[in-house]
């Protein structure tokens, strides 16, 4: 049975150049075959484990080569190849068994990236299955990763899916939840960077003296929030309906161009109605493009409608004339330079043809964020007001508020398009990685942030931001509809060591995932690992060759990432407790 496991897994990934080929449910259908063999005396549960964590180690050996664009967005090689434990039966029994502890003892063996292992919790888990999920989190591998069958069920039955099929779901690549062997899901179908919609309100359509949105107006035309907002959502439709006809270009280019006849063969319904996976043979069809930012819009919403239009501290022109000097905050020559090599290696990558003229006018944008001479001094007291403002992911209702609403501003428009497929898209919220690259194309926005740096990944809040703790940044992030973003949500946490120490520490950690769940939170995945270790293996990689952190939706090597994304993630809140 493991042999034709990976017989199976290794023709997939070879046919589709391998990408998210993940093994699912390997608990529940690889028992019946465990059982027997334990059963007859033909297996040893040593042998058994030692299988395991082969299979574990041969899912390491695997890699793909990478476009550019590709390797930014899914940085630190990984392959995504989700399998997942626990959960629950068709039937709605709890799903737990003898391999699922094994598939945690077995990333505790081999403490490697991949499989990017996940556990399905439910009101009925066991707690010791739990507690062990916790020590494998508390090694700092950042596995696994933790879904809500309490929301995830639900939400796919309000895509479609059967009762039994959605109980029966496993996870794809990084967040996203399908019915394995009946679905054509396309996740990570796009990035779409939130932030950027605003930089076009803010700009009435503009981007570098080009009209790549629609004109909404000048800001200074705006009399009331609502007015802003409602240019903001404009701009926010718009660009959806290019992101929709550039996916469903490319999903006739997959269909004509790309058939997958093994992967197919695979997928119930395909035979029966003489159609590929890409032809929309699967028995459900979803397209699941990606939005991030959520918190940077939501404090920057909140900030607008606090400082522009309630407490009358400055005007909408004057908040652009801020962001458009990068809040007087300059760069010297050789960061100027730097930045604007990512920038054109960007506009190189998205297919442009980059000549002089165009890196001359990237360097002079970039450098147009210099300000005036004593600018930064000119910005002090707006980046203060803005920074004693209440920030999203701190338990307060009103910022959280503008969380959810600015969320729906993506997620419910998208759902009424379709896929030539004959299926519907569905958002999700997470970035991969790629809020490192695309903050760095991206300007200073209104909750502080400077231009060029990482925006928010997921439904995280922005890093640093969320000083209330760990149980107030889940209740915060909780008040997202995580039903409707059913391609997935994605929360990063990240500890320090001393807060899972012991049994106390284990049961605690338990329970805030627990007390999240319970208010409908989807997903959380952890980093235990302190900022100062994160910090010499940046300084000393040679020391630190087999550290493994959690990026997203997956785990890679820590001394692999670039620069920028090891950055991120340092920067990430280290929660000392609960």
């Amino acid at each position: 049975a493991c042999q034709s496991f990976w017989f199976v897994q290794m023709l997939i990934q070879m046919e589709g150049s391998g990408h998210s080929i993940s093994p699912g449910r390997f608990d529940q259908y690889m028992y019946p075959y465990f059982k027997k063999d334990i059963d007859a005396g033909n297996l040893s549960l040593e042998f058994a484990q030692e299988l395991m964590d082969c299979i574990w180690i041969k899912l390491n050996d695997l890699n793909k080569a990478r476009d550019a664009a590709s390797a930014e967005g899914f940085a630190g090689y990984s392959l995504f190849q989700n399998l997942i434990a626990g959960g629950q039966t068709a039937d709605g029994r709890d799903a737990t068994n003898e391999l699922s502890f094994m598939c945690i003892y077995a990333s505790m063996h081999v403490l490697l990236p991949q499989p990017s292992f996940s556990i399905r919790v439910w009101n009925g888990s066991p707690l010791e299955f739990l507690i062990k999920a916790a020590e494998l989190t508390r090694t700092g591998v950042g596995l696994p990763a933790y879904y809500n069958d309490e929301v995830i069920i639900p939400a796919l039955i309000s895509r479609g899916l059967t009762m039994e099929d959605a109980r029966d779901y496993n996870i794809i690549g990084c967040v996203e939840p399908q019915k394995a062997g009946k679905t054509d899901g396309w996740h990570d179908a796009a990035f779409f960077n939130m932030c950027r919609v605003l930089e076009l309100t803010f700009n009435n359509g503009m981007d570098n003296g080009e009209l790549v949105g629609i004109k909404t107006g000048d800001v200074s035309e705006f009399k009331t929030f609502d007015e802003f907002y409602d240019a903001y959502k404009k701009q926010m439709n718009y660009q959806i309906k290019l992101l929709v006809n550039a996916d469903n270009s490319i999903d006739v280019a997959h269909a004509t161009r790309c058939p997958l006849p093994f992967l197919s063969s695979m997928v119930d319904d395909c035979f029966k109605r003489g159609k590929s996976v890409q032809e929309g043979g699967a028995v459900y069809n979803f397209t699941g493009p990606q939005g991030f930012g959520i918190a940077n819009m939501a404090d920057s919403l909140y900030a607008i409608k606090k400082l522009v239009f309630e407490q009358k501290k400055l005007t909408l022109s004057e908040y652009k004339e801020a962001l458009d000097n990068n809040y007087g905050r300059g760069f010297d020559d050789k960061e100027a330079e730097k930045i604007t090599a990512e920038i054109v290696k960007q506009i190189k990558l998205s297919g442009q043809e980059i000549n002089e003229q165009i890196v001359e006018k990237v360097y002079k944008e970039v450098l147009s964020y210099n300000g005036d001479s004593g600018s930064a001094a000119k910005y002090d007291a707006l980046l203060e007001m803005i920074d004693s403002l209440p920030k999203f992911g701190n338990d307060i209702d009103d910022v959280d508020a503008f969380a959810r609403d600015v969320a729906y501003t993506y997620t419910k428009p998208l759902e009424s398009y379709k896929n030539p497929r004959g299926g519907m898209f569905q958002a999700g919220l997470y970035p991969v990685s790629a809020n490192v690259p695309l903050g760095a194309q991206t300007g200073a926005t209104p909750d502080g942030r400077f231009a060029h740096m990482p925006v928010a990944d997921g439904v995280s809040p922005s890093s640093g931001k969320d000083v209330n703790g760990p149980t107030a940044s889940a209740n915060s992030v909780s008040r997202l509809d995580h039903f409707i973003a059913s391609n997935g949500t994605l929360f990063n946490m990240k500890f320090h060591p001393s807060a899972l120490s012991g049994r106390t520490g284990l049961e605690n950690f338990v329970a805030l995932i627990r007390a999240y769940f319970d208010q409908k939170g989807m997903h959380m995945q952890f980093n235990v690992v302190s900022r100062e270790t994160l910090k010499d293996a940046q300084a000393h990689p040679e020391n630190y060759k087999n550290l493994v952190v959690r990026v997203a939706g997956y785990s890679a090597l820590f001394t692999t990432l670039s620069k920028s994304l090891q950055d991120d993630i340092i920067n990430r809140t280290e929660q000392r407790g609960f």
